[in-house]
């Protein structure tokens, strides 16, 4: 049977685009910006002022990733997030919010996205994130990836489910990816750049900060305590590991 995703993944790269992307912004001005400066990189891009339209485009368009800004009138950035989220389960869904606190950010991976950009932010710094969140969209999954268990956590990489004592935990994408890479290497420790390679590529700027809290949100979802965790294991100014049986 043909693979929609696959055929979708080969247009774009015969088609010399670097992917579709919808950007989510209620400021003309910034929006327009965004657009020629994403077109110029070699995105396809849709423009949308705020969530109803956002969701009415998504409806029409297959996209491969969502620029959404955090601050609009009506439903909002982060009521945005989480209907698109429940909608499409895997499609890349990228942040902009000039707030820089950490509960900020914990609130936006919470209400299911994938990264975040803080304005005022460096074009191609933007599309370098874009590209490696289009890439992993794309990515074909091995069929004969079996499902790994760890103590009380289970991850399937086919059926991309993670369950704790049999009970299904809801991760974003980038959660899922995070916690994959971990529990594949367990035992092993793992680089803030080796994680964040693995998850945006190399290209990316590292941000140790972001990986902080993309790991506290992991360790919240599967049960794990910060101060004393039983999987996630913090080693001091290297990175993580996850522990192995």
């Amino acid at each position: 049977m043909p693979d929609p995703m696959r055929n979708r993944a080969l247009d774009t790269e015969q088609s010399g685009c670097k992917g579709r992307v919808l950007v989510v912004e209620d400021d003309p001005p910034l929006r327009r910006t965004l657009r020629i400066s994403l077109d110029a990189m070699g995105f396809d891009v849709g423009e949308a002022s705020n969530g109803e339209e956002a969701l009415a485009r998504l409806r029409m368009i297959d996209y491969d990733a969502v620029l959404l800004d955090i601050n609009m009138p009506g439903m909002g950035g982060i009521e945005t997030c989480r209907r698109i989220r429940r909608l499409y389960t895997r499609l890349p869904i990228l942040i902009l919010t000039v707030r820089d606190r950490e509960d900020d950010k914990i609130e936006t991976l919470d209400a299911g996205a994938d990264d975040y950009i803080t304005k005022p932010f460096q074009i191609r710094e933007l599309t370098a994130r874009l590209r490696s969140a289009v890439r992993r969209f794309h990515a074909p999954v091995t069929p004969n990836e079996i499902p790994i268990t760890i103590g009380d956590i289970t991850l399937d990489p086919v059926r991309h489910r993670v369950e704790r004592r049999g009970r299904e935990v809801l991760l974003t994408p980038s959660e899922f990816d995070a916690l994959r890479v971990l529990m594949e290497r367990a035992g092993c420790p793992m680089t803030h750049a080796q994680l964040q390679a693995a998850l945006r590529g190399s290209s990316s700027p590292l941000d140790r900060e972001y990986l902080r809290v993309l790991i506290s949100q992991i360790r919240k979802k599967i049960g794990d305590k910060a101060s004393n965790p039983l999987y996630i294991l913090t080693d001091s100014h290297i990175g993580y590991r996850f522990r192995k049986d």
